[in-house]
């Protein structure tokens, strides 16, 4: 049975995942409001497909919307692909290297993904900051893995340097959010059972590096047993 419904979910989400592909790229002329719709789409198709695999996702806590700056703890690519569904038209944090991938890189930048360059200095960093706060400026939530890479689950994750930056540059409140799709969302076989998402409350802005780094390895860390 886990074999069958694992062949379902591939079978569904990566054979028409393309289309999904080819549908931003051709409504990028249309606006990026277009563009977006296509990618939510996108997002809630793989929880769609997910059900094939026995998975289901739970929200608990409060998601407030507009501009603030979900820290998010990060197990799999399941919390990646899930965003932009999930969230209501969210600026997600990337590494740049993703920007490469042909096609998929084009239509991210045009949906506005934030493309983080590492190691690159301070004017990347500038760079980097200055489009997180035209997202905001819109409205739009900003979604960032303040980890930098996955994690296993049961091993709590030291959060990169610059998430303190990056923080403080942007001045808006950070919602942490708990996740523990680890131990269901393998590369390989994914595992039926329930996700779940925990948003923790709203931390300020202005707080020191160490207060911030503190509360949001601890919040983010509460479903991470």
């Amino acid at each position: 049975m886990l074999i069958l419904r694992n062949l379902a979910f591939y079978a569904s989400f990566y054979l028409l995942s393309p289309f999904y592909v080819l549908a931003a790229l051709a409504m990028a002329p249309f606006g990026r409001k277009a563009l977006r719709t296509v990618v939510g789409k996108w997002s809630r198709f793989h929880r769609d497909c997910l059900r094939l695999a026995g998975i289901r996702v739970v929200e608990e806590g409060v998601m407030p919307e507009g501009a603030v700056l979900f820290a998010i703890r990060h197990e799999s690519f399941f919390e990646a692909i899930d965003a932009p569904g999930m969230f209501s038209n969210p600026a997600p944090f990337a590494k740049q290297e993703l920007s490469w991938i042909p096609g998929w890189g084009l239509a991210a930048s045009w949906y506005g993904m934030v493309w983080v360059a590492r190691d690159q200095g301070a004017s990347a960093l500038r760079t980097m900051v200055r489009e997180a706060r035209s997202r905001a400026a819109d409205g739009r939530p900003l979604v960032i893995f303040p980890e930098g890479t996955r994690m296993p689950h049961g091993e709590p994750g030291k959060l990169q340097a610059g998430f303190a930056g990056i923080y403080k540059m942007l001045g808006l409140p950070v919602i942490p959010v708990a996740v523990n799709s680890g131990p269901l969302y393998h590369r390989r076989l994914k595992k039926p059972g329930t996700i779940t998402y925990r948003f923790g409350e709203p931390i300020p802005p202005g707080l020191p590096r160490e207060e911030i780094e503190a509360r949001v390895t601890e919040a983010i860390n509460a479903l991470n047993r």
